[in-house]
């Protein structure tokens, strides 16, 4: 009887602990490591969610370089679109700025989003509107 008890606590340990959510690690989010890796390649947008509605669609075929001196640009086959760009922190929270100065669809993504994931090759934001109140995500990938 001790055994069969032993082997249950055993597999609703083994249960409990597997059923645990993987949430992103904040750990590897700093200025210097947000900057490191967004200046390093080029990026597309593979999420972007405006409060209410899915917009990815109007930044397909872009491409985004994050180059020196804080400078953006977003290419696709017939233009660029310049912007800037920089790392800062927030309440304790690394936030990615970018600021885009022409062109509907980049004027909406100018903000100062917070990083809430940061791998290699992904970078998560997030923005929440003081305004109305609407929160916002951007999805960066690696190409």
């Amino acid at each position: 009887m001790k055994k069969i008890f032993a082997l249950a606590t055993i597999f609703i340990a083994l249960g409990l602990t597997s059923c645990k959510k993987d949430e992103p690690s904040t750990s590897n989010i700093t200025t210097s490591n947000v900057t490191t890796t967004v200046s390093a390649g080029t990026w597309r947008v593979t999420y972007y969610w405006d409060t209410n509605r899915d917009e990815t669609a109007n930044f397909n075929g872009f491409n985004f370089t994050f180059g020196t001196s804080n400078l953006v640009s977003a290419s696709n086959s017939l233009f660029t679109i310049n912007g800037t760009w920089s790392t800062a922190n927030d309440n304790s929270k690394v936030k990615l700025i970018l600021a885009f100065t022409t062109n509907a669809n980049f004027i909406e993504i100018s903000d100062d989003w917070h990083v809430i994931e940061r791998t290699e090759t992904k970078i998560r934001l997030q923005d929440v509107s003081g305004g109305n109140g609407g929160t916002d995500y951007l999805t960066f990938e690696k190409n």
